[in-house]
């Protein structure tokens, strides 16, 4: 049951439906059986590495409650973070880096990739590179497996540091309820992933959500000019354009002689034609936006051939080094591009905590009501997901 918040009395409206649109509770697994106790209406769960790709099928497929292709507790996202970029090899054209037969491949991937470039010790705590063809095999086949799944978490990130290599002393105080593969409280390499690599993992992805007509979650740190350029490069070609007034008459004439043949007698309507699949995604979530307001405008130009919708939260973008920039940000977005996440690697009430936190931080921002606020929040999540 909500509780009344503490600062000005007035319940929160659960029973409207409120979507967190980016979240990592796999992260966690024994947090998992709390999922069903939330107020949340749908957890947006995102994977971003290796360990975690199955555990959000296995979850999304638990949780689904009998829904069939419906849309359960989770909505599962498959895609391969930019903090793990460094773990995929791109055999996207025969070059000594990604010939499989050439024993030295590991070696020559990792001082490619990685900046500076790491001594043979490091190298050898690193795991053997998977092919980028093989990550999108995979990831295809998840997403076809989920009819609604997203991409994500994919992205670009200047600012990320390998973990060093685990000692003796990080193993034995290791959080045995944590998913591997992340870096677990270790101290920072000086290594870092080259941009372009990143590019390539990313590019990759978003061709496949393109192709399969998925929305994406996007992941950017200090790289916010380089993500639009590479939304940019797919677009090419593809931007919408404005209509003439003889396509706004023509549409108008059409709309018309559909009113009036409304009362003629019913034929049977053709199939509905599979939608022809695109270069790019057709939606595109920026998550826990961190970028000023000038940007804005690019990402919202009426010719982008993606919608393109903002997500913010209360731990990254309120308690963050900037909020007066994520104030102004959330001030200048139009209504209809803004949605809330938790960000959270632990399922249960502090993620509604947090979820109501950031609704209600929005909803303050914007001049909403609380009711309308919410209702805006959850229309702007399902236009994301679905396209309508």
């Amino acid at each position: 049951m909500a509780q009344p918040d503490t600062q000005d009395g007035s319940t929160f409206p659960w029973e409207l439906g409120v979507f967190d649109a980016h979240c990592h509770p796999t992260d966690t697994m024994p947090s998992i059986p709390e999922i069903p106790k939330m107020r949340a209406t749908t957890l947006t769960v995102m994977s971003t590495r290796g360990q975690d790709q199955d555990l959000v099928h296995d979850i999304a497929t638990s949780l689904r409650d009998g829904q069939g292709e419906n849309i359960g507790r989770v909505l599962p996202c498959f895609g391969w973070h930019p903090w793990f970029s460094y773990q995929i090899l791109d055999d996207g054209e025969a070059t000594e880096t990604n010939n499989t037969s050439d024993p030295t491949r590991r070696k020559v991937h990792y001082e490619t990739v990685l900046t500076p470039p790491p001594d043979e010790k490091f190298i050898a705590t690193l795991p053997e590179p998977k092919p980028l063809s093989q990550l999108i095999s995979e990831t295809r086949q998840r997403l076809l497996a989920h009819p609604n799944a997203l991409v994500g978490e994919v992205g670009l990130d200047r600012a990320f540091r390998l973990p060093q290599a685990w000692t003796p002393e990080d193993n034995e105080n290791r959080d045995p309820q944590m998913t591997p593969g992340s870096r677990e409280g270790r101290s920072l390499s000086p290594h870092k992933v080259q941009l372009e690599h990143q590019k390539a993992v990313l590019k990759a992805q978003l061709r496949l959500a393109g192709e399969l007509r998925r929305p994406v979650s996007v992941h950017s740190v200090q790289a916010h000019g380089a993500v639009f350029d590479l939304f940019k490069a797919l677009w090419s070609g593809h931007e919408r354009k404005k209509p003439s007034r003889r396509d706004r008459a023509r549409r108008y004439s059409a709309a018309n002689a559909h009113a009036e043949s409304s009362g003629e007698e019913e034929q049977e309507e053709p199939l509905k034609a599979k939608e022809p699949p695109l270069p790019f995604p057709p939606r595109i979530c920026m998550h826990s936006y961190s970028g000023p307001v000038e940007p804005l405008k690019q990402f919202l130009n009426p010719s982008n051939p993606s919608d393109v919708y903002f997500s913010f939260s209360s731990v990254i973008n309120f308690n963050g080094p900037s909020p007066q920039k994520v104030i102004e940000v959330i001030k200048a977005l139009p209504d209809d591009r803004i949605l809330i996440e938790s960000d959270l690697h632990t399922a249960g009430q502090q993620m509604d905590d947090l979820l109501e936190e950031v609704a209600r931080q929005i909803c303050e921002l914007r001049g909403w009501d609380l009711h309308q606020g919410v209702r805006q929040l959850a229309e702007n999540w399902k236009k994301f997901v679905f396209g309508c």
